[in-house]
């Protein structure tokens, strides 16, 4: 359970990190959040502020690949399944938005398996 001050550093994580990233039309931005249960992954771009893309441990999909959606396996998953859709939607390259969390386990998983299923960062 986050206490408040854990949740307060990851709000001044996060605002740091957006000052810095901005999502483009030619250059979305990959938006990253994960609870304790589970992982989302959107596109988004900022100049427009729509969602081109997204994906969760909660799409049907992958909810049945997984086993259990709280850890590191799906977030490869994850990975893999918003690399596809990008593929899909011809978005080539990326802005990662980690959101304040730190770049290790779930969050690092999924950008790794991004990467290796071929969006550029």
């Amino acid at each position: 359970m986050a206490t408040a001050q854990t949740a307060l550093a990851r709000q001044r994580r996060q605002e740091r990190v957006r000052r810095r990233v901005q999502g483009t039309d030619a250059r979305p931005r990959l938006c990253v959040f994960r609870s304790g249960k589970h992982i989302y992954a959107q596109i988004i771009s900022d100049e427009t502020g729509r969602t081109l893309a997204a994906v969760s441990t909660l799409s049907p999909a992958i909810k049945a690949s997984v086993k259990r959606t709280g850890n590191c396996n799906a977030a490869k998953e994850i990975g893999t399944a918003i690399a596809r859709l990008c593929q899909e939607r011809a978005i080539r390259a990326v802005v990662f938005d980690r959101n304040g969390f730190l770049y290790h386990g779930r969050v690092k998983a999924l950008a790794e398996a991004a990467r290796a299923a071929g969006l550029e960062f």
